[in-house]
């Protein structure tokens, strides 16, 4: 069973490192052509060099998720490179951790406008050509932490379970037009926020996890990556944990 995308146009947020530089690769190398939108547009630039050294097809934007009109120009600027948007995965994502006493409203405006909005955001300007094509797919990338909470992260905690309940409204609304939407909720992944992590912490996360390490972002680019595909086509609403086991029996 292989899974090829290729005629597909995929739209890639946060794709500048992490996750999102993962996902957009993986989608590349099934063979769909890739916007990679980030917010510092050198790392976009990086990961659609990355992708055409490979042979694949990308196009690089830098800019805020949370800025409607840059999402709509971005959008329309996808749609007039490639005449069509298949795709959307909804990853990019920022933390401001901290107690809730402590937090500022700053803080907890800047990640539910990049977590959340964002996602919003990118969504309803991709719809407008699913539906025209009755065919499309969006993945949010959500949390375990939306499952089960985590101290010093209730604004983070909140978007990412936010994103969950936003994805099965979106897949009751566009399920007649052949779009699906669906979540992936990571556990811990290496990535730059848990390379940030103390040792001590990390220590203590490992010993929760059954599989005994951190995933991969490559290990979470294969659950987005089967969701775009059309083994995928009767899945709809669901949440995908992608976690070596952290959330077994909650």
């Amino acid at each position: 069973m292989t899974i090829r995308l290729e005629g597909r146009v995929a739209l890639v947020t946060g794709a500048g490192r992490g996750i999102g530089r993962a996902v957009a690769i993986a989608l590349a190398q099934a063979g769909a052509k890739v916007a990679a939108l980030s917010r510092t547009e050198s790392h976009a630039q990086e990961t659609a060099h990355a992708i055409e050294q490979a042979g694949g097809q990308a196009i690089a934007f830098g800019g805020d998720v949370a800025d409607s009109t840059l999402v709509d120009n971005v959008i329309e600027q996808t749609l007039q490179h490639w005449q069509r948007l298949d795709i959307v995965v909804n990853n990019a994502g920022i933390t401001r951790d901290t107690l809730l006493l402590r937090m500022k409203d700053e803080d907890w405006d800047a990640v539910l406008q990049t977590n959340l909005k964002g996602a919003f955001l990118c969504s309803r300007a991709a719809l407008k050509p699913m539906m025209r094509q009755r065919w499309g797919r969006i993945v949010n990338i959500s949390s375990v932490v939306g499952l089960t909470g985590n101290v010093g992260q209730a604004n983070y905690a909140a978007s990412k379970a936010a994103l969950i309940a936003f994805t099965k409204t979106v897949a009751l609304e566009m399920g007649s037009r052949n779009i699906t939407c669906n979540a992936v909720a990571p556990g811990l992944i290496e990535t730059d926020m848990t390379q940030a992590l103390s040792e001590q912490v990390r220590e203590y996360a490992l010993q929760r996890i059954p599989l005994g390490r951190f995933g991969t972002p490559d290990e979470i680019a294969y659950g987005v990556l089967f969701l775009c595909s059309e083994f995928a086509s009767y899945i709809t609403g669901q949440l995908f944990i992608i976690d070596g086991g952290l959330t077994v029996g909650i």
